[in-house]
């Protein structure tokens, strides 16, 4: 079998379109989940069972079951619900796989922090959300970083199972080219060289915050 990989050039434009699409849903995904999963590990970690059941409920449902499932679930369920769109489907069911993963690390980055420095700013008067807000979650921020950029780039690949939904990201472009020119390793082969373009980069960003934050003295 002959691969033609010479003619690859002439066939980058036509992935541009599909590439930000790419990151347009990773992006959104990540911020939704960011939110989620802030607001799942104060649920979490909070002594109220009316607050960390569901919380626990929702990490271990999502934790436990595949992305693929979710995504075909919330696109099919709620077009027939709400007549919602494969993007913001896509979108919301990342945000939704990303906030309980999130959760976690920001559960187990709190948890690092030694549990004196609340009761010290507590002796001092501040009020528990004060106390979370300027001493706790500084720091947790920080050593959270690291598995953060992991995340992220795993929503980066994750991204590509929105394709099963006919959004035009990079994996769906590689295959609709391929169905006209019958060039299917060349066509994956620029998918794949854009995935690594975008896993660089978010490596190397996350690495400079990294040393910009100091993440080893957390």
């Amino acid at each position: 079998m002959y691969f033609d990989f010479t003619s690859l050039p002439e066939y980058i434009p036509y992935f541009l379109p599909a590439a930000w699409m790419t990151l347009e849903i990773t992006v959104l995904g990540i911020l939704l989940g960011l939110v989620l999963g802030l607001i799942t590990v104060f649920m979490r970690i909070s002594d109220k069972r009316v607050l960390n059941l569901p919380a626990h409920a929702y990490i271990y449902l999502i934790r436990g079951t595949p992305l693929l499932l979710q995504l075909l679930f919330i696109y099919f369920g709620m077009r027939s619900l709400v007549g919602l769109s494969a993007l913001p489907a896509a979108v919301l069911a990342l945000g939704i796989h990303n906030g309980a993963y999130i959760a976690e690390i920001f559960r187990g980055a709190i948890a690092s922090i030694s549990s004196g420095q609340m009761e010290a700013a507590r002796s001092i008067g501040m009020s528990y959300p004060r106390a979370m807000l300027r001493i706790v979650l500084p720091q947790a921020f920080k050593r959270a970083v690291p598995a953060l950029g992991n995340q992220f780039i795993i929503a980066l690949k994750d991204s590509s199972l929105a394709s099963t939904i006919t959004i035009n990201e990079l994996l769906l472009k590689s295959q609709q080219l391929a169905s006209s020119n019958f060039m299917m390793m060349e066509m994956l082969t620029i998918a794949g060289v854009f995935y690594l373009i975008y896993t660089g980069a978010f490596t190397f960003l996350f690495h400079a915050i990294e040393r910009k934050l100091d993440t080893s003295r957390a």
